[in-house]
């Protein structure tokens, strides 16, 4: 007689719940957002897991069959290596859009691992576009600009509406995340289930209410993910905890590991998605952004 299968221990129950979740999500089909939503992910925070999460949503919704655009306006380009963008300097890049004025159709390049995607990327002489963008005629709209100028050309070229368009920020609240918020309708904020995680939140959320009032009234904090979560940790669940009772309505039930596989994806020019689809980091991204779909944004 075959001895029966032993679900009792924690492995065996973690991998039962994953494989329940993986078929809850294979049976999901997204529905596509009526126009296009733009969101910005920022945190002044340096560490929350930003660009990680940028990344591996824009890859997750993607693979949904979204059609998907990342914005990299981070000078370090994180993003652009994340995704396999060449972004050495020389690229045409998110730079000679903001400064230049260059068209974004003649910057932005396929994701060489993943249909649907295409990146905008960033460059080193991006570091230096601070101090350039203070003198330029509407500094803070240029990148709004260049989005609705790049919805136009899409339009005339018969290429379909882009679904998601996501703009990777520096860590700071300079000229350049300024842009992100105007030229945005949503933000997504990454917290970290550690101590000090809603550190200088007070600070984003004073910047973006002064956005909002004085240069895009459109503007609202639709999504909070938490990253780096550690169910093995009382800390973990307590940060979660207090997060959510401060956002009940913009966080996500979803929420990111802390998993090997998401931090060594990009040191192979890779999402997680695509680095180890049957991963827990994978899997958690994918439900974070079909969570997202699904949500209805809110009323203003």
């Amino acid at each position: 007689m075959a001895p029966q299968a032993d679900f009792s221990s924690p492995i065996a129950q973690q991998l039962l719940s994953e494989r329940k979740r993986r078929e809850l999500l294979a049976q999901k089909n997204l529905p596509k957002p009526s126009e296009t939503r733009i969101i910005t992910v920022s945190n002044q925070k340096g560490g929350v897991g930003k660009t990680t999460t940028t990344v591996n949503l824009a890859a997750a919704l993607a693979k949904f069959g979204m059609e998907v655009l990342v914005i990299d306006i981070d000078p370090q380009g994180n993003a652009s290596t994340a995704l396999g963008i060449p972004h050495s300097q020389g690229v045409d890049s998110i730079y000679q859009v903001l400064i230049d004025q260059l068209s974004l159709a003649d910057v932005v390049q396929p994701c060489p691992d993943i249909d649907n995607l295409i990146v905008a990327p960033a460059t080193i002489d991006l570091a230096g576009a601070e101090i350039e963008l203070v003198s330029l005629v509407a500094r803070e709209q240029r990148l709004a600009r260049a989005i609705n100028k790049y919805a136009q050309h899409r339009e005339e070229q018969g290429l379909d509406q882009l679904d998601y368009i996501f703009v990777d920020c520096p860590p700071s609240l300079g000229l350049l995340t300024v842009n992100a918020f105007v030229a945005a309708r949503e933000v997504l904020i990454p917290i970290q289930c550690e101590y000090y995680a809603l550190e200088g939140l007070s600070q984003l959320l004073k910047n973006i209410g002064l956005i909002q009032r004085h240069l895009n009234e459109d503007l609202e904090v639709s999504t909070i993910l938490l990253t780096m979560y550690d169910g093995r940790t009382n800390l973990s669940s307590q940060v979660a905890e207090e997060v959510r009772e401060h956002f009940p309505d913009e966080v996500l039930n979803a929420v990111i590991p802390r998993n090997v596989r998401i931090s060594e994806a990009p040191s192979f020019q890779q999402t997680v998605v695509t680095y180890d689809p049957n991963s827990t980091g994978a899997l958690s991204y994918l439900e974070a952004a079909a969570e997202m779909a699904e949500r209805k944004r809110k009323a203003s």
